[in-house]
């Protein structure tokens, strides 16, 4: 399975407005989604169905979280992140050991849900590294010729000309190049540049935004690559 396939996500929980929660969020970040409420229908499903990552709940109807756990690792070594409202140390203790792949308590918002699922399914399914032309190769096709990112050395170059950019601009830069032409709003913007769950508003996604376009045309007036959306965000489109 290459990163370009759109990965698929099961959902194992209970309480149906989370589940519906997570799976709206997912699916905006581009994900498929499939939720199941009743613990003794997991291992059956996961057996008969392709699935890159499990968010599992561990209190469920009919069978216990840790139990399908221990279940499915009999068979699969599918990454599993699990969720629970039982903050005892004990709890996250059993739930690591046992070998999850990561570890959310409840309450927890959507939004660090979404990150975390994210870091997992990129340590899960990394990619050997590229080298630096590999790398740059890649990013000259995908932008016209003129804009090369390197994510190892974090640094962007146009025509060759280095742009100072802050440690935040790079990630924006760097994810939105990578993306062409697909419309990102400012929540999913966020949640991909930010991954140490801090609270930021949409006007500082805005700020880095301005702050990147006046980079960008200091060094070329005519650029014109990072488009806005009216009422949805924003999308990379090198002309």
């Amino acid at each position: 399975m290459t990163d370009s396939e759109i990965r698929t996500i099961l959902i194992v929980e209970d309480e149906q407005d989370l589940a519906h929660l997570c799976s709206d969020y997912l699916q905006h970040a581009n994900y498929n989604t499939h939720c199941i409420a009743d613990g003794a229908l997991v291992v059956d499903w996961i057996k008969n169905n392709e699935v890159d990552l499990v968010l599992l709940d561990l209190m469920l109807p009919h069978k216990d979280g840790l139990d399908i756990f221990r279940e499915l690792r009999t068979f699969t070594q599918v990454p599993i992140i699990m969720a629970t409202a039982k903050v005892e140390e004990i709890d996250r203790l059993i739930g690591l050991e046992l070998g999850a792949d990561d570890y959310i308590c409840k309450p927890y918002s959507p939004r660090e849900m979404v990150i975390r699922v994210k870091n997992v399914l990129r340590r899960t399914y990394a990619q050997p590294p590229q080298t630096q032309n590999q790398q740059e190769t890649a990013l000259d096709r995908s932008t016209n010729e003129r804009l090369v990112v390197n994510k190892d050395l974090m640094q962007a170059k146009i025509d060759g000309k280095a742009l100072d950019l802050t440690p935040a601009e790079f990630r924006l830069l760097n994810f939105l190049s990578t993306h062409p032409f697909r419309i990102y709003s400012r929540d999913q913007l966020i949640a991909e540049i930010y991954d140490d769950y801090r609270v930021v508003t949409d006007r500082t996604i805005d700020s880095h935004i301005k702050n990147l376009r006046k980079k960008i045309n200091s060094l070329d007036p005519n650029i014109d690559c990072i488009k806005s959306v009216y009422g949805v965000g924003y999308k990379f489109e090198f002309e």
